[in-house]
Parts: C-alpha cells; structure tokens; sequence
C-alpha cells in the first residue's frame, strides 16, 4: 500500500488520520500507550454497574411483587379454611352463572396445571 504514495519517505515520522484512532486495537509491530483501551475498559465497566443496578432494582421489585402475592394468598387460605365448603360450593356455582366464560377459561387453566402436574410425577 505504501508503494502507491507519491513521496513515501520510510524515515519520516508517521502521523495518525484518525481512521482507526480509539478503537483500542493495534497492529502487529505497533506499540500502544494503552489510553484507548483503558477509555474502554472505564466505559464497558461503568455499563455493566448500570446493568447491575438494573438488575438489582428488578429482583427487589420482583421480591415484594411475590411477597406481596404470598400474602394474599395466605390470608385467603385462611379463608377458605374457615368457610363452609357447601358456602364455597354455592359461591362458585354463582360465580359461573353470571360469568360463564370466566368460569370455562378458569376451569380450563385448572385441569392443565393438575395435568401437568400429574403428568410430571408419571415421569
């Protein structure tokens, strides 16, 4: 490549273009002060802090979202363990009158967790 320049001078001191300047790699035979990676290195840890964060910020939402969840859940169990059985009977078979197609897509996604998790024991 060289070769094609008018006026190549082998002992002249060489200048940088600015073609690859700062993308932390260098070419064989080429020194490197090590600037450019270490813009990078402070710029990919400061992105992975930032995901950290992110990350850190999810699973504490997460964290109360579940326990959030649990909590209703007991207090409901509780309920339930308290409350006649022929009540919950007559307060579900009054729930799917008024609500047919709730009560079929309820009852649907029912029988598939009991089935998959029948089918998992079999296994």
């Amino acid at each position: 490549m060289s070769q094609n320049r008018e006026g190549f001078n082998p002992n002249a001191p060489t200048t940088n273009t600015g073609t690859d300047a700062g993308t932390g790699s260098s070419g064989p035979g080429s020194s490197s002060s090590g600037s450019g990676s270490t813009g990078t290195a402070t710029a990919l840890t400061q992105t992975a802090q930032d995901y950290g964060h992110k990350i850190s910020e999810a699973a504490t939402q997460a964290k109360d979202y579940v326990s959030d969840k649990v909590s209703v859940v007991g207090d409901k169990l509780k309920e339930l363990q308290d409350a006649d059985l022929g009540e919950v009977a007559a307060n579900a078979k009054e729930y799917a009158r008024k609500n047919p197609g709730q009560a079929i897509l309820i009852s649907a996604a029912a029988g598939l967790v009991v089935g998959l998790i029948l089918r998992g024991r079999r296994q």
